[in-house]
């Protein structure tokens, strides 16, 4: 009975969401069970490259750490934001999810890390616009909706 109860409410996560939390813990009960090692899964390019391990561009997206109470939290956040954003905004578009998922995976990685320290990104990113001298905010940007410092007084 619980058995077919765990496995409706398995069934019912989104695809990609139940995939990829599965195969992180999956992963890391395999390095407690001591079956690998974390130093067959970290992120290495010249094992990449040269020795062709190439399960290594995915499987450092897998391990969180040893079992504990700092792997209980990713769990539950990961499944959580997950499943928020396979059920809300990417709802129906399974392969654009997986696409960030990628897209974002690549940019964490050394060479996409490079892309983004290129001048012109970090140019678009931190540069502040020119600021516009007729530029009159609404009430509701001002703090607390007052029209400070415009001379007007309170009670007169």
């Amino acid at each position: 009975m619980a058995y077919q109860t765990f496995r409706q409410e398995y069934l019912q996560v989104p695809p990609v969401t139940r995939a990829y939390t599965t195969a992180c813990v999956l992963t890391t009960a395999a390095v407690q069970l001591e079956l690998i090692t974390p130093f067959q899964l970290y992120f290495n390019p010249e094992l990449i490259f040269k020795h062709f391990q190439v399960w290594r561009l995915i499987t450092n997206y897998l391990f969180f750490g040893p079992v504990g109470f700092n792997f209980l939290f990713n769990m539950i956040f990961l499944y959580r934001y997950c499943r928020m954003l396979e059920e809300g905004s990417f709802r129906g578009r399974t392969a654009d999810f997986v696409f960030m998922f990628l897209f974002g995976g690549f940019l964490m990685t050394p060479g996409g890390g490079r892309l983004l320290r290129t001048p012109s990104v970090l140019k678009a990113i931190f540069d502040t616009p020119e600021d516009d001298p007729n530029y009159n905010p609404l009430p509701e940007e001002r703090p607390g909706g007052f029209a400070w410092g415009e001379g007007q007084r309170l009670g007169g």
